[in-house]
């Protein structure tokens, strides 16, 4: 019979960044839930340990009792944890300008209480929740549905730990903040969040550990040797502008506040990505999972990034492999957590779990 001890159940797992992070803290994902087929398939390829197939479901018609099964828990018997990243459309702050958005009528906001009833159902020794840091916006959409999500996680029996963590602070070479959720059982100790590996500068304040600096997008791809793609060519009108831009630098580079003769965009005309391009000797910009087609962040060799290179600046290893398009490969790492990231957090919450569960 295989073990169940540190036995992780994954609900909306996407690629499996949070997941991949998870398992080289020592714990076992034996079931994961996730809708996108890709996803899915790329899930099963990477993660051997699963104990079933990976339910393509929706988790809205995905009872607790099956996932339960799908990981060989019965019996009543808990899983060490519960992970995941409910999707974030609603609450992104891509996009934040629409109304619907800010007014809170995604229906994938409901998607939070999904998880906090498998939560409830399933009574894992510890549960990690991540989600965009927008979460936190003190806004119409998103403030009633951080307090409905902590409301939720209290009423289930569990005490936690909030906060947001900004991924190259723990040796990711991207600034990517993303809001975390750590919690156990009440009456046991609570999870708290790891301390900052490496430090630096980010939207001009001094952030993180100085004594370590970030891990600069030159250092992450360093020896990769990956074949040119086809898609990574910009095109379109905009296309003969990005060789112009200097490294870190943005469409801004064309306006007359930076001191361009010949001026082509008003100041803070367009969002701060459009033509925005990595500068080798910081951290990448967040990438994103759907990004438009003037959209960077680019190479600082003027052309899209590769899926190779996205892997590395998002720390997925060489060897993971990804199921789909180039288009669907982007947006399943653009929508993943970094594993480095991950693994720290779940290294930390392991130390506050009884060593019968793990």
């Amino acid at each position: 019979m295989v073990s169940t001890k540190g036995a992780a159940i994954s609900l909306f797992s996407g690629a499996g960044g949070l997941d991949l992070g998870a398992e080289q803290a020592g714990f076992h994902v034996r079931a994961a839930v996730e809708h996108n087929r890709d996803a899915a398939v790329t899930m099963e390829k990477n993660f051997p340990g699963l104990a079933s197939p990976v339910i393509q479901r929706d988790i809205l018609d995905t009872s607790t009792d099956e996932i339960l099964e799908a990981a060989g828990l019965r019996n009543g018997e808990r899983p060490a944890l519960l992970l995941g990243g409910p999707p974030c459309t609603p609450f992104s702050k891509s996009g934040f300008w629409l109304e619907w958005k800010r007014s809170g009528l995604d229906p994938d906001a409901s998607l939070l209480q999904e998880y906090t009833r498998v939560l409830r159902e399933a009574r894992p020794h510890a549960f990690v929740l991540e989600n965009v840091y927008a979460l936190t916006y003190n806004n119409k959409a998103s403030r009633p549905a951080l307090v409905r999500l902590l409301t939720e996680i209290d009423e289930a029996g569990y005490s936690f730990t909030i906060g947001i963590l900004h991924a190259a602070n723990y040796g990711v070479p991207q600034a990517r903040p993303r809001l975390f959720i750590v919690g156990a059982p009440k009456g046991e100790p609570t999870p708290t969040l790891p301390e900052p590996t490496h430090g630096g500068k980010w939207e001009r304040r001094a952030v993180g550990n100085a004594a370590k600096p970030f891990v600069t997008a030159a250092e992450a791809l360093d020896g990769l040797v990956c074949d040119p793609e086809p898609e990574e060519t910009l095109r379109g009108q905009y296309a003969p502008l990005l060789a112009g831009i200097p490294p870190g630098g943005n469409y801004l580079h064309y306006t007359a506040e930076r001191g361009h003769p010949d001026p082509l965009f008003e100041w803070r005309s367009r969002y701060w990505s459009f033509l925005l391009k990595l500068d080798p000797h910081k951290p990448s910009p967040t990438i994103q999972a759907q990004p438009g087609p003037n959209v960077g962040p680019f190479h600082w060799e003027n052309r899209r990034l590769r899926v190779a290179e996205i892997k590395r600046l998002f720390t997925f290893p060489d060897e993971f492999e990804l199921v789909g398009t180039r288009a669907s490969k982007q947006a399943q790492l653009g929508n993943s957590v970094p594993p480095l990231l991950a693994r720290q957090v779940f290294e930390h919450v392991k130390k506050f779990l009884p060593e019968s569960t793990v």
